[in-house]
Parts: C-alpha cells; structure tokens; sequence
C-alpha cells in the first residue's frame, strides 16, 4: 500500500466519524473528521511528514519553516519538518498561539519563526478557512511571507474559496468527499 492509501486508511479507521455534530463554525454536519486522532499518531506523523514534504514540493513552495494556530497545526508541522530533516532538506516547524502569551517574551509565535522568512501555514481540516487565516495575519504581524496552506483534509465547505480571496492557494493531501466515498 503506498502511502496515499496508508493515509486514507488510518484517517478512515482512526479520525471520520459519521452523526450528528456541530462543528466549530457553528454549522451542523452528518459526519466529523477529528485529524488529531491520526495527525498524533506515529504512522500518521510518518505518513503526514512524507506527503506533506511531496505536496510542498509539488506545489512549488520552497518554505524556510511550516506552521500554524495551535492545537491542529501543530503535529502537522512538526511531521512535515522531520520528513524534510530526514530527506536533508531544512524546513523548520513553528506554532502560533491563539493569544499571545501575558509574560516572558509575550510572543504570539513560538518555534523557529523569524521575520522575513517564506513559510507555509499548515492545517489538520479546514471548513472555513478561519483558522488558516488567523495564523497567516499572525504571521504577516511578524513580518513572515506566507507561500500559500497546506491542509491534511479539506472539508469543500468555502474555506478553499475564503482563502483564494486573500490570495492564499491551498493544497491538499484529501478533500473530505474522498474519505467518506465507499471502496
């Protein structure tokens, strides 16, 4: 099994839940899909980090670190650095915190994140976009480019069409229709 189908599998087994749920847009939905379930996991971090690095590089970005609003971008971008250390290639990870901390260094951006640095916004699902966007302002606050996002699962619910708005392409390992599609 090669590992688009090792993925879809594990996102299948571990994270796709089908019901009645209300998601954090406030929207209801017949299924959810909790990422962090297999973006936690190591074959998810191996598998994510391996993907993710291809999906960059197929997509032309050539980002100095990887990141996003915590607590779903995080092992996102942490699989995509060590898959990039692993190849020889030097992409560091970085988290950005919903608010900024209140003491210390009050950073709203920890991890190796430095002003003027090209990165890539990195997302477990994105519905809306809301989250994606909130990490891009905060790096833009920092002075950092951002190259464009790179999801493990698009939902198909705007947040592509939000994002390519604010002239920010997204890619993505799996739209949601491809995990809740039979066979």
């Amino acid at each position: 099994m090669d590992d688009r189908a090792a993925l879809r599998a594990l996102l299948l087994q571990r994270s796709v839940r089908r019901g009645d749920f209300v998601l954090a847009s406030g929207a209801r939905s017949s299924y959810y899909i909790d990422a962090r379930r297999t973006t936690m996991s190591g074959e998810g971090q191996r598998l994510i980090g391996r993907l993710g690095l291809e999906a960059l590089r197929a997509a032309g970005w050539e980002p100095q670190a990887v990141g996003g609003l915590t607590l779903g971008a995080d092992p996102v971008a942490y699989a995509i650095a060590h898959a990039a250390a692993a190849s020889g290639s030097a992409i560091d990870a970085f988290t950005v915190r919903k608010e900024p901390k209140t003491h210390g260094t009050g950073r709203r951006i920890e991890g190796a994140f430095a002003p003027g640095m090209r990165v890539v916004v990195v997302e477990d699902v994105v519905t809306t976009g809301e989250s994606a966007l909130r990490a891009v302002d905060a790096v833009r606050q920092e002075g950092g480019e951002v190259l464009g996002v790179l999801a493990v699962v698009d939902r198909g619910e705007g947040g592509r069409e939000r994002l390519a708005a604010a002239g920010l392409p997204l890619v993505s390992l799996f739209a949601a229709a491809e995990l809740l599609a039979t066979g």
